[in-house]
């Protein structure tokens, strides 16, 4: 079984990426073949609405006629068993290069009949995980995790069951002292670095465990 985590965050070593790796090792731990992928390795863009996806008797009919960088990810998903994405959030919203991503690997498997099908060959289990500089208070405050949980929709919709994590309150900066920060206490990032992100990556851990049956 194959499972593919796909990074966001143009910091490969940052929090998402942990967060992704950590997941690997759960589905591995299960037997599973894994595989990380850094969008921002790639030149792509998002879709270009020439609906060549759509064409009756098409040549690219469920599948996006773009031919570019991250053409061989998209059908690598095809053939994967369990997919997991992972990104910053930015503004209230996904990076850029992962809502791109989005566009080009959901849309092309959206039918426009009545019941808006899906194309995808088969149910797969997604994982999606988040990271946020705000607190969890603070996030509450927004209509932030309502708007992700949009994306949730999308992957059950077209994909398979989904399954969402919610890390806040990421450390940031190797040293506050460096960048106007004043909305952080650095001292409490630390300290939730130190004693609460090990307990994140634990979930990350598990969750993708979950994703895929023991062997």
């Amino acid at each position: 079984m194959k499972v593919i985590a796909i990074n966001g965050s143009p910091r490969k070593d940052g929090n998402t990426g942990i967060l992704l790796n950590k997941a690997l090792e759960g589905a591995a731990l299960n037997g599973a073949e894994t595989e990380m992928i850094n969008l921002h390795d790639f030149t792509y863009k998002g879709c270009k609405s020439c609906f060549a996806c759509k064409l009756k008797n098409g040549n690219s009919y469920g599948q996006c006629c773009i031919n570019d960088e991250i053409s061989p990810i998209l059908k690598k998903i095809k053939n994967a068993d369990s997919i997991i994405l992972g990104s910053p959030i930015y503004l209230g919203s996904i990076t850029g290069e992962m809502k791109s991503f989005m566009e080009r690997l959901i849309f092309p498997y959206l039918v426009y009949d009545e019941k808006y099908s899906s194309l995808f060959p088969k149910r797969i289990f997604v994982g999606l995980i988040y990271t946020f500089g705000v607190n969890e208070q603070k996030l509450e405050q927004t209509k932030w995790k309502e708007a992700l949980k949009y994306n949730e929709f999308l992957f059950e919709r077209f994909f398979g069951k989904t399954e969402l994590l919610f890390v806040t309150d990421t450390y940031q900066f190797d040293d506050y002292s460096k960048y106007v920060s004043t909305a952080f206490d650095a001292d409490k990032k630390l300290k939730r670095r130190r004693e609460v992100f090990p307990q994140d990556c634990k979930k990350a851990f598990e969750l993708g465990k979950r994703l895929i049956p023991i062997l």
